[in-house]
């Protein structure tokens, strides 16, 4: 049990990191809104997608949030993996950033994983 808690928290605060604190901290920067608009996107979908990732970031990690809403954000993040793989590789091609949502993608499974675990020992 104490090995699939460390499994789960560690991937978990992983995608915190990468998909809450991250943007929070970087949306409004040159580089985040150039990214965005580069590959066809509105200015404004930088707000929408931090907003969104913040709080399906701090549902993941933040235990009282019903199981759900923590489904529905797994779900979320899901989605934007995916969409930001299809993007990347429409806009620019195959190449090695087409990696980055897909490890995203696979910590995320990791977590969603263990949660499941996690809930069905209790």
């Amino acid at each position: 049990m104490k090995k699939e808690k460390t499994i789960f928290w560690i991937a978990t605060i992983i995608i915190f990191i990468f998909e809450g604190v991250i943007p929070a901290l970087t949306s409004r920067s040159e580089m985040s809104i150039q990214g965005i608009t580069s590959l066809g996107y509105p200015v404004y979908f930088v707000t929408l997608l931090t907003v969104f990732k913040v709080m399906g970031a701090i549902a993941l990690v933040v235990p009282v949030v019903p199981r759900r809403i923590k489904e529905w954000a797994y779900a979320g993040f899901g989605f934007d993996f995916i969409f930001a793989f299809l993007s990347l590789w429409i806009v620019t091609g195959f190449n090695a950033t087409l990696l980055i949502p897909l490890v995203a993608l696979a910590i995320l499974a990791v977590s969603y994983k263990y949660y499941n675990r996690l809930n069905q020992s209790n």
